[in-house]
């Protein structure tokens, strides 16, 4: 009995063991993580709220005077989100006029990127006189983000020239008096 007893602890004793040496963790593991990222190409200008300007001539008081431009406006900021694609690492804002208005030049320019925003912010270009044809204001974006709102992002700087002025394209000869002419600015993010 005593031969069995002792044949059947060494059995548990070699089970566990082995049953042990089994199961035992190494001193190193893995596992995978997926990640994704989204394509991001979101732009829109700030404050949201009050996005639409006002600007116009005064007459001249003496006779011989042109007419001259009202103050320029700088309330408005370009904000963008962009995270870049493998076959396009950057990106560009530009910018057109849905309709000319005769006579009159409508500059428009950005200011660099400033406020809370990071990454691979772009470049702004200079001054532009906005046109029916879509003009690259700020180029280079790549994976970057302005931060929202006023104060964060390109602050754009509107302004108006009557023709014939120095970097200008409309002529001064194609005035034509109106109450007020509504035209669209289209901002357009887009890959190079």
């Amino acid at each position: 009995m005593k031969k069995s007893t002792l044949s059947l602890a060494v059995c548990f004793i070699t089970a566990g063991i082995f049953g042990n040496v089994q199961a035992q963790d190494t001193n190193t593991d893995n596992h995978t993580i997926t990640i994704s990222i989204p394509e991001v190409a979101l732009v829109d200008i700030e404050p949201a709220a009050t996005k639409n300007i006002t600007l116009g001539f005064t007459a001249p008081t003496e006779a011989g005077n042109p007419i001259t431009p009202t103050t320029s406006d700088n309330t408005l900021w370009l904000n963008y989100s962009s995270i870049k694609s493998v076959a396009d690492p950057t990106r560009n804002v530009s910018v057109k006029v849905n309709a000319l208005i005769p006579g009159i030049d409508i500059n428009v320019t950005a200011a660099a990127a400033t406020g809370s925003g990071s990454g691979t912010l772009g470049t702004a270009t200079a001054q532009l006189t906005l046109s029916a044809v879509d003009q690259t204001i700020v180029s280079g974006i790549g994976s970057a983000y302005t931060g929202n709102g006023a104060n964060n992002g390109h602050n754009l700087t509107y302004a108006l020239a009557a023709g014939s002025g120095p970097g200008g394209v409309a002529a001064y000869a194609d005035l034509e008096a109106t109450a007020s002419t509504v035209a669209t600015v289209t901002y357009t993010i887009s890959d190079n």
